[in-house]
């Protein structure tokens, strides 16, 4: 996959988005850009400015005791827990402080919270942390999973979201589709890369990409 990453920059909180134009195939759909967000996942100084950006669209009145983290961003998560409890958000658990925690997934892919971890969604106001909002399906099915498990969705907040909100609810963002315009994902039998028999150029989800 020899081709040219782009940087985005964000003056909100001094990073950068790193996207690559192609045709790369997720579990859910095609897409023409692969969004790159490893260090904004794992580098402390990044993951901690996207944290601050994200606490800043959430009023100090909104409860929050649990964030569930999705696609790798358990660091982001902690830092945005810190940034919460500086904030001065409310909480409602008896430890007055927010858990951070993982989801599982079953053979059928559906979120699961194992005993010990359901008494931080039981009853709890849960923010959902995600790299990346493309399709809307996976808030979908984890909106689902929360709220069998007891828990209350206190928001969704992502890295970069190409949805401004899904089933009613507002996903907030650092990157948005005004960052990125041309940005597309299309449904496997629609995508015109395929249809104009462009090879796909890797694979990608969560983890990363693999080239075909």
């Amino acid at each position: 996959m020899e081709r040219k990453t782009i940087k985005i920059h964000s003056p909100n909180c001094n990073v950068d988005l790193k996207v690559i134009p192609g045709h790369f195939a997720t579990n859910h759909s095609h897409i023409n850009y692969y969004i790159d967000m490893t260090t904004l996942k794992t580098r402390q100084s990044e993951a901690e400015a996207i944290a601050k950006s994200l606490v800043s669209k959430y009023m100090s009145n909104t409860i929050i005791d649990t964030i569930v983290c999705l696609d790798g961003t358990q660091v982001v998560g902690a830092f945005l827990a810190k940034e919460l409890g500086r904030a001065g958000f409310m909480s409602i658990n008896a430890h007055q402080t927010i858990y951070v925690v993982t989801p599982e997934y079953n053979s059928n892919s559906q979120m699961i919270f194992r005993d010990n971890i359901q008494p931080m969604i039981t009853g709890k106001n849960v923010l959902l942390l995600m790299a990346s909002v493309t399709t809307g399906l996976t808030i979908g099915k984890s909106v689902e999973a929360i709220q069998y498990y007891g828990g209350h969705l206190a928001g969704i907040s992502a890295i970069f979201s190409a949805l401004y909100a899904v089933d009613g609810y507002a996903v907030n963002s650092v990157f948005t589709l005004a960052d990125l315009p041309d940005y597309q994902t299309f449904k496997y039998q629609d995508c015109p890369h395929c249809k104009r028999g462009e090879k796909i150029d890797a694979l990608v989800n969560s983890f990363g990409y693999s080239r075909l």
